[in-house]
């Protein structure tokens, strides 16, 4: 279907599954069909970074935090933006979370002490801006690079996600600078939507997310595949 605002990309997304964040769909599938890049040779309503929240996709990915209660929005596949509906997210949350809990991951190795940091200040204080997390963690400059890669590796294994935005304050109680990413874990999204993603066998949500893939994109490839199914 042709999208030409938020309303199309929600019914086209609920329709599919799941959807790349930008205008790559890296060959698998992308809702939206043109980034930043080539919108200026495209004949298209929708507008990156344009504020207009009707027709602008940057402004989407909040938009379904804050409005909607059935779409995921993260750091999800090939370590980048994506989307995943109510419907689907079981499947891929059956592939991603290998262990119940991140202790249990922290004890078998698959996550760092630095991971495990910043989760805890996650799960001690609910829903928090990244800006938030770093100063409860006395972050530093010096661990910028460690912390984005560390934040990205706990979205792509489903153990936090985004969940809306929220600005600084200064000591006078003003809002000033640029909206901070809030996260919180991946169980108080769903449980604030009324919603458990129930336990899915990992095998059988392999085959039905390929499916759909292919459904989608029959010219898809399985490294690609494997690859944006597993993280």
């Amino acid at each position: 279907m042709t999208i030409c605002n938020f309303s199309d990309f929600c019914n086209a997304l609920l329709d599919n599954g799941f959807s790349l964040g930008g205008g790559n769909d890296k060959g698998i599938h992308a809702v939206i069909p043109h980034g930043w890049v080539e919108q200026s040779s495209i004949n298209s309503p929708i507008r990156w970074h344009t504020g207009d929240p009707d027709t602008d996709p940057w402004e989407w990915r909040m938009r379904v935090l804050e409005e909607r209660d059935d779409i995921a929005y993260s750091k999800l596949f090939f370590r980048t933006s994506g989307y995943i509906t109510k419907e689907w997210y079981p499947y891929f949350y059956a592939i991603r979370r290998k262990y119940d809990s991140l202790e249990d991951a922290y004890l078998a190795g698959t996550v760092s002490q630095f991971e495990k940091r910043i989760y805890n200040i996650i799960t001690e204080n609910g829903e928090i801006a990244s800006h938030e997390i770093k100063k409860l963690g006395c972050f530093t400059k010096e661990d910028n690079s460690k912390f984005e890669r560390a934040m990205v590796d706990l979205q792509m294994n489903m153990f936090v996600t985004m969940c809306g935005r929220k600005q600084k304050i200064n000591k006078y109680g003003e809002s000033y600078g640029w909206n901070s990413t809030v996260f919180t874990t991946v169980e108080d999204f769903w449980k604030v939507r009324e919603y458990d993603p129930k336990s899915v066998n990992p095998d059988e949500a392999y085959e039905k997310i390929k499916a759909q893939i292919l459904k989608i994109n029959p010219g898809a490839v399985q490294r690609k595949i494997d690859k944006f199914i597993r993280g």
